[in-house]
């Protein structure tokens, strides 16, 4: 295949001039968005309700909208669905991405407007092209195809004509430029597949053969999926399979846990790794700079951010700031107003200011997948980071893992219960559980404060998933697939009883 990069590469760096205005301007390229949007919804539901048309501050934005979670706007998104216009957003949106983000396992219906693929999901996506092309001049990424491994539409749904309700990534491939849609595999039929026991080995084959030179997905779905391309193939290394892969952009979840799996698949001299911020609400930020995990936060990609400090985010009057009054090394509950008809939606995730100027985040977590049962605020930056050194010091390989608490009883001390599937699981598994409670207590002094002694709060146990039972029950609550995933930690034991029980039977 002919080598695009060469001709496309100035278009793609073009777009860091306009990310240079993040230095020093944040304040203003933010109100500049907030504006944008309040103009362009003025004539809305919300918008009218609101008096849109007269807010020209920020001050006056956040004096007459309150902060929404998703139950507050769903009558509004439930209209949309039955086919409403001008509710949330101007006109009538038909695509919506079924997020599993609640603990309680209920799904959310996240509007995705046109203005909301172009915008800021498309647009996101090309920021992180451009970001890998700077950081990397020799790349060849448009000299073959690219890998992207998504999810599909929910079916069963009973959908007026034209509503489409699925995976955010079904959405963006249903929607995709046709140019772009040549530089990919799989075929749009096979990537919409949802019966994920006949979609993956249709997807194996769709790779074999194929000049991949960049992977785009979830890096837990994906380890499935590149492990099977190489028992079909009978190599060891991806590279093997495809000289020319150079990168992998990743997100939904932590790669932490997963990178020794993929540095044992990979030619590590070959390959990089680009971290991304990538919701069904929206696309946020892009790792920029090889030398930190840190974040670039998109300031014009129709996103307003507001923050709410995690330390107020039980309060009923919570003090909730803008970009340019957020102070560095604090960690905030993240607001968003965007393109979607998401007015001032408590995310649910939390993010930890790294750099000011420009701004640049680390995921801390969510707001409600934590362990707080002792006092404990055990968060789950705190465990993919404890996680990640026990596998790394025990030669383990973690698949997939939650965590939940165990109250006291006659019979026990309250503690944490880890269900954990490996890939390879640690010859010591006394000495992989006493590495991961010593790593928790490092990094988090909440849970070092209750384990001192083991008074407050015993050692964590250990559960061995048999192979495949994550999959078995995200495929009982009918949520196999795409970006689907088992939340990590829960302040109740709902999911990992779940499971548990599944493993049993």
């Amino acid at each position: 295949m002919i080598n695009f990069t060469p001709l496309i590469r100035n278009h793609f760096l073009g777009r860091l001039h306009e990310h240079a205005r993040y230095i020093d301007h944040a304040d203003a390229v933010q109100q500049g968005e907030l504006v944008r949007l309040v103009e362009k919804a003025a004539l809305t539901r919300i918008g009218r309700k609101y008096d849109f048309s007269s807010i020209r501050t920020y001050r006056q934005f956040a004096s007459r909208l309150p902060l929404y979670s998703y139950e507050g706007l769903q009558p509004h998104i439930m209209r949309m669905i039955n086919g409403a216009k001008d509710e949330l957003w101007p006109g009538r949106c038909i695509n919506f991405a079924q997020s599993s983000g609640t603990s309680d396992g209920r799904s959310k219906y996240i509007p995705i407007t046109s203005e909301s693929f172009k915008w800021n999901h498309y647009q996101g996506s090309s920021d992180v092209v451009s970001h890998y092309l700077n950081l990397n001049p020799e790349s060849r990424i448009f000299s073959g195809k690219a890998f992207i491994l998504g999810g599909s539409f929910a079916n069963n749904l009973q959908l007026k004509p034209g509503v489409k309700v699925g995976d955010l990534s079904a959405n963006l491939i249903a929607n995709m430029n046709p140019l772009a849609n040549l530089m990919r595999i799989p075929s749009r039929e096979v990537a919409l597949m949802e019966d994920w026991t006949l979609k993956l080995p249709r997807l194996v084959d769709a790779a074999i053969g194929q000049d991949v030179t960049s992977l785009s997905g979830v890096p837990s779905w994906f380890l499935t999926v590149l492990r099977e391309v190489l028992s079909k193939t009978g190599r060891s290394c991806i590279h093997e399979v495809w000289p020319h892969l150079e990168v992998f952009f990743h997100g939904g979840i932590a790669f932490g846990p997963y990178k020794q799996q993929y540095e044992g698949i990979c030619d590590m001299s070959r390959m990089h790794f680009l971290d991304t911020y990538n919701a069904s609400e929206g696309f946020f930020a892009v790792q920029s700079d090889w030398s930190s995990q840190a974040m670039l936060l998109l300031l014009d990609v129709g996103v307003f951010y507001e923050f709410l400090p995690v330390e107020q985010s039980d309060s009923d009057t919570p003090e909730v700031y803008p970009i340019w009054e957020i102070e560095q090394g604090r960690t905030y509950e993240l607001i968003i107003t965007a393109a979607n008809g998401l007015w001032r939606y408590r995310l649910g995730d939390t993010v930890t200011i790294e750099q000011l100027n420009p701004v640049k985040v680390t995921i801390a977590g969510r707001t409600r997948s934590f362990i707080n049962a002792f006092g404990e605020e055990l968060m789950v930056h705190n465990a993919d980071h404890a996680i990640t050194l026990a596998s790394r010091q025990t030669g383990a390989e973690v698949l997939n893992y939650t965590a939940a608490p165990v109250y006291s009883s006659s019979g026990q001390r309250g503690h944490h219960q880890w269900l954990i599937e490996f890939a390879r699981g640690p010859q010591d598994q006394e000495r992989f559980m006493q590495l991961l409670d010593q790593h928790l207590r490092e990094v988090n002094s909440d849970y070092d404060a209750k384990r001192t002694g083991d008074i407050f709060l015993a050692p964590p146990s250990l559960v061995i998933a048999p192979n495949g039972l994550f999959d078995r029950w995200l495929a009982s609550t009918g949520k196999l697939g795409g970006q689907r995933k088992v939340p990590r930690l829960n302040n109740n034991r709902t999911i990992i009883d779940q499971m548990l029980q599944l493993m049993n039977h």
